[in-house]
């Protein structure tokens, strides 16, 4: 009975397709309203005929509109309907039991090899399952409809740069060319290959052999397994605090590292911490599992060469083997790399044509109320663009590159966020690399240790980790404490979370959700900005803990205002 359940799901009717009555309704009347004027011709015709041919053509044109209302409305209908059992099917054929990877992706395994990988595979529910497919702006792209918008992009692009070079040519009378921000921002870039060589030779080799030498005291050779547990468990713990997660702060806060490049190591920073974290998360059980039952000689332990495949994989779940690609598109790649370097300079041209002229005379003003607004409603244009730049250059451009020449077929990086109509749907959708993680080592983790009890809790201890992590990198990147992003995240993300929940349908929560985004990203710009020239213009008059916490743009306009009355 098992095997005769999978082909009924697969071959299971179409639903009955919708029927619009009011247009059938309409047609028919139309059908015998046209029968009764044949039969009583006499009354519309008039001596040249005029009158009939006119009104032959009026009624066809009509009847023409509606068939072409219907034809569109049955292919909308048709296409959802088609669009659900597709995915419906997907869902079903990824919830049977994993067969063996097919050998265009990967190299044919044998019996041995293809009985251990199902044996070290999470069983159906308890892990991410990697399954090869496409980014979805990829797909997206063949449309022309959908290219033509990435057009209009582009065309932006070339008026930010026409306009920049006609102002610098105007005011200096010679083009400028030295793109000075971008050579601030990725200032000391030296300092900064060096901290991330220390960071990924370490992350290399301390966890690796840690965990290598921790697998073996777990063989039944050594007595009181558990306090080597305890051991090499504590060692690990001091490594992630001080060799990865105290060194790299220390180096990016004495240097005092340019915003650009130190985003560059608290990024690989988290990320790393993040990897290391999988990898352990992720094999511990095995080896205590195999401890347990003793099903083989020595515990699985992964090899070098896979978990040095792990750390570069665009992905922060730890799997053995991954879906892969039979070949390398290295000009899908160099497409790709020449992408994000165009991002770039598009994020280049917003903060020097958007940001910095606003900014640069707000903070010489009284920041009230009025200025306040003025200055969120202006910054959500150049707020919104670097979203979308953000978007398209990492989860896009920047992990498919590096996907495409690990040959990594598990190209979900992001699903369909833009038509979330909830804000829990737009935290799935938006970032799937992170919310993987988040999901199966926070929030799972959490219901596994409360014994499913406490779901609310697990969300708020979700919530609470990514917001002190966001809050976290922007303080180290740009040099003060300001936590903006930590209240959106814990007040207005976790309100919006419960109010625009995924029973929220239709195309209203929609435009409230983009409202939102809009809104959001505009007091992020703002206010960040604020703080960033308030720390320039008005030093500190005593460095107490407090003065340091305080934002300085609260009173840093107010005494300038001050100044200038005086004089």
């Amino acid at each position: 009975m098992e095997n005769d359940s999978v082909p009924r799901s697969r071959c299971r009717a179409f639903p009955k397709m919708p029927t619009f009555p009011d247009l059938d309704s309409s047609l028919e009347g139309e059908i015998n309203i046209g029968d009764h004027q044949q039969r009583n011709g006499d009354t519309h015709m008039t001596s040249n005929g005029k009158f009939e041919v006119e009104h032959v053509i009026s009624k066809k044109l009509q009847l023409k509109r509606k068939a072409e209302y219907l034809k569109s409305d049955l292919m909308r209908q048709f296409d959802s309907q088609v669009n659900d059992f597709m995915d419906s099917l997907i869902e079903e054929s990824a919830s049977l039991e994993p067969a063996p990877v097919p050998a265009v992706f990967s190299p044919r395994m044998s019996d041995k090899e293809r009985s251990k990988l199902r044996h070290i595979r999470p069983p159906h529910g308890q892990g991410k399952l990697f399954v090869s497919r496409r980014s979805l702006l990829d797909e997206l792209f063949e449309v022309n409809h959908i290219r033509t918008i990435y057009h209009m992009f582009i065309a932006l692009l070339i008026l930010f740069i026409l306009s920049t070079l006609v102002v610098d040519f105007i005011d200096e009378g010679r083009l400028v060319l030295d793109f000075d921000l971008l050579v601030y921002a990725f200032g000391q870039f030296p300092l900064v290959v060096c901290t991330w060589i220390f960071m990924f030779l370490s992350v290399l080799m301390v966890p690796y052999t840690l965990f290598h030498l921790w697998s073996q005291t777990q063989s039944g050779s050594f007595s009181h397994p558990w306090l080597y547990s305890l051991l090499f468990g504590s060692v690990f713990l001091l490594y992630q605090a001080l060799g990865l997660g105290f060194l790299p702060t220390y180096i990016a806060v004495t240097n005092s590292l340019p915003p650009a490049s130190s985003f560059i190591v608290i990024l690989e920073q988290v990320r790393l911490m993040m990897k290391t974290h999988s990898f352990v998360r992720e094999n511990v059980p095995r080896v205590q599992s195999w401890a347990k039952d003793r099903t083989s000689p020595s515990p699985v332990v992964p090899q070098m060469s896979q978990y040095l495949y792990f750390l570069f994989a665009p992905t922060l779940i730890y799997r053995d083997q991954y879906p892969r690609n039979p070949m390398i598109r290295w000009s899908y790649v160099a497409t790709k790399l020449l992408q994000v370097l165009g991002s770039l300079f598009y994020a280049y041209y917003v903060f020097v044509r958007l940001c910095i002229p606003q900014f640069h005379s707000i903070s010489l003003q009284l920041f009230d109320l009025r200025t306040m607004v003025l200055c969120v409603f202006n910054s959500i244009l150049p707020g919104v663009l670097v979203l979308f730049l953000g978007f398209f250059a990492f989860l896009h451009c920047w992990l498919n590159a590096f996907a495409e020449m690990l040959r990594f077929a598990d190209r979900m990086f992001y699903k369909d966020w833009w038509n979330s109509t909830s804000f829990a749907n737009y935290y799935r959708t938006w970032n799937v690399v992170v919310h993987d993680w988040l999901f199966y080592y926070v929030y799972r983790d959490f219901l596994w240790i409360s014994q499913k009890r406490f779901r609310p809790a697990a969300m708020l201890f979700v919530f609470t980790v990514s917001a002190v992590v966001h809050e976290y990198i922007l303080a180290i990147c740009f040099g003060f404490f300001y936590p903006v992003l930590f209240c959106l995240f814990m007040c207005f993300g976790m309100m919006f979370n419960f109010i625009l929940h995924d029973q929220r349908k239709g195309p209203i929560w929609n435009i409230i959700m983009w409202t939102s985004l809009f809104l959001g990203h505009g007091v992020i710009i703002c206010l960040y900005s604020q703080e960033w020239y308030a720390q320039r213009y008005c030093p500190l008059k005593e460095s107490s803990f407090f003065e340091l916490l305080k934002p300085r743009s609260w009173s840093c306009q107010r005494s300038l205002m001050s100044n200038s009355d005086r004089l």
